[in-house]
């Protein structure tokens, strides 16, 4: 444990975040920049004794527990909890679950992106953020539950009966395995999370086929570079699909453009005009 340098960490993160970030009045007569000592402790349920040792380089050495409610207080970043455990003398454990924040220049990036479709999946390919187009092209993810955009659920626990199972991908079955893949890798990643644990279990008891792919133990699978949606009002869609890592949050960016000068490209670009309304419903 190297005392010193966890106090003068535990300062900085402290000073850097101001009283409004997490809910709390500023008051007239506050003399210090960021969070107060007794603030942070309360944030984190520990006394303001013991964080004012910790901070004076006098604490004993903090349990895991400590560390995660201090990380937690103090917003760190998965590098800067890490860092923190390292510096506590604790190595650090798995993360405690997926990470659904998606940045806000990620954001950004989806709204510049005018003649593509894209979305932001978790590690547990829950649908997170996306853009217009992508709703047009998908589905308008803004009037589903958070069950319902996990493409997991949605690959395996949607009746077959049901019209647009996977948005009429050339690929359903093909994108069902490498998700069940995928999803195996997610879960030794987070090993303690109960949401992780859940989907499982729904899966399990839900699907066999799910089960099946589960108890093969198959990890990774190879990218899909073009698919085609079948759109139920446009009609056949083919798209490039390319993936982007965001390897500090876990979450992947899949982006979907037509060939320039296809006809995929012309219906892009109608659906950019149309978005989500129906256009079968009469005037």
């Amino acid at each position: 444990m190297d005392r010193h340098e966890l106090a003068g960490f535990l300062r900085s993160r402290r000073e850097r975040i101001t009283p409004a970030d997490v809910g709390l009045p500023a008051g007239p007569r506050r003399r210090t920049p960021g969070l107060r000592r007794e603030e942070v402790a309360q944030l984190a349920f520990i006394s303001t004794e013991y964080y004012t040792r910790l901070e004076q380089a006098r604490g004993p050495r903090p349990s895991r527990e400590v560390l995660a409610a201090l990380a937690r207080a103090l917003r760190l970043a998965d590098g800067e909890r890490d860092h923190l455990h390292h510096l506590a003398g604790v190595p650090p454990g798995p993360p405690a679950g997926p990470s659904r924040e998606v940045r806000q220049s990620i954001l950004d990036l989806l709204l510049r992106l005018p003649q593509a479709a894209a979305i932001v999946l978790s590690a547990t390919y829950e649908v997170i953020a996306w853009n217009d187009l992508a709703a047009a092209l998908l589905e308008d993810f803004s009037a589903l539950s958070r069950h319902e955009r996990n493409l997991v659920r949605r690959a395996f626990l949607t009746p077959r009966s049901q019209a647009r199972l996977l948005y009429s991908l050339s690929d359903e079955e093909a994108f069902a395995r490498a998700v069940a893949r995928q999803l195996r890798a997610a879960a030794a990643r987070y090993p303690d999370d109960p949401e992780v644990a859940a989907l499982v279990g729904d899966l399990l008891s839900g699907s066999a086929e799910f089960a099946r792919l589960w108890a093969a133990h198959d990890v990774g699978a190879e990218p899909t570079l073009r698919k085609t949606v079948n759109h139920p009002l446009i009609g056949p869609i083919t798209v490039n699909c390319d993936v982007l890592d965001i390897t500090d949050r876990d979450q992947r960016v899949v982006i979907y453009t037509a060939e320039p000068g296809s006809p995929s490209e012309e219906a892009l670009r109608l659906l950019s005009v149309i978005g989500t309304q129906r256009m079968d419903v009469p005037g």
